[in-house]
């Protein structure tokens, strides 16, 4: 792993300010709005209260928001040139992966952390283990989603890549049972979304499983978000794998 390339690519993400209040910035203001500053907050939920659980969820749709955006314009960067500069490097092909995959990684942590704090600062309230087991779940499900911004980077080719990536993130969060809970028909599409499995997983350690749906709170079996996560997770990596191969045989 090259620390120097790790170091720039970090510093270069931190110095978009721009993207980093969408990434930080938006999910911490819903926290604040729809959690922390709403009287229901201190109703339990599961082994918490409910503060807690919007808190997940903000801090799963604040990382998902930087994978996604690393993921496009590692893609982006790759066909608009920067590949070939690389190329004259000494840096290896395997390096360049290591290196976006700790990057998405430390990026992701940046919302989570700052959610999770405010949240502690704020009213959430839960067992000891959720505060540990919830952030570490998101972060590993939200690396995932590199793959999702590496298909819209390696589909569209341009800058906008970035943007449409992240924008589609919105609509995602809305119908994965993210931002308001969902009930009947919808959160049964909702399980067939991408975002879905990723944020029920989240929860897991806060809910063990239940689901707020409307102003209830119902049991789901864990074999459903895990289910959802793979085969996002195995269609995401066959489209990427397929748009590679392609872009090579238009060069």
């Amino acid at each position: 792993m090259n620390a120097t390339y790790y170091r720039l690519e970090v510093l270069r993400f931190v110095r978009d300010r721009v993207g980093l209040f969408f990434t930080v910035g938006i999910p911490l203001f819903m926290y604040l709005v729809f959690g922390a500053a709403q009287s229901f907050g201190k109703e339990n939920a599961g082994h918490g209260n409910v503060t807690f659980y919007i808190m997940v969820s903000m801090a799963a749709y604040g990382a998902v928001t930087a994978t996604t955006g690393i993921g496009a314009s590692a893609a982006t960067e790759r066909s608009l040139g920067w590949g070939r500069q690389l190329g004259l490097t000494p840096l290896k092909d395997r390096t360049f992966v290591s290196v976006k995959v700790l990057v998405a990684l430390t990026i992701a942590v940046i919302p989570i952390a700052l959610i999770y704090a405010a949240g502690a600062l704020t009213g959430a309230r839960a067992d000891g283990l959720a505060w540990v087991l919830c952030p570490l779940i998101t972060v590993a499900g939200a690396a995932a989603f590199a793959l999702y911004g590496l298909v819209f980077g390696l589909w569209l080719r341009s800058e906008s890549a970035v943007s449409a990536a992240s924008g589609s993130l919105v609509i995602l969060a809305f119908l994965g049972n993210i931002f308001i809970p969902l009930e009947g028909v919808l959160l049964t599409i909702a399980r067939f979304t991408p975002l879905y499995g990723l944020v029920q997983l989240s929860r897991y350690p806060l809910t063990e499983g239940r689901v707020m749906s409307g102003d209830v709170l119902i049991n789901e079996g864990l074999w459903i978000p895990v289910a959802n996560v793979a085969a996002w997770l195995t269609l995401l990596a066959i489209l990427a794998t397929w748009l590679v191969r392609r872009s090579r045989g238009r060069q």
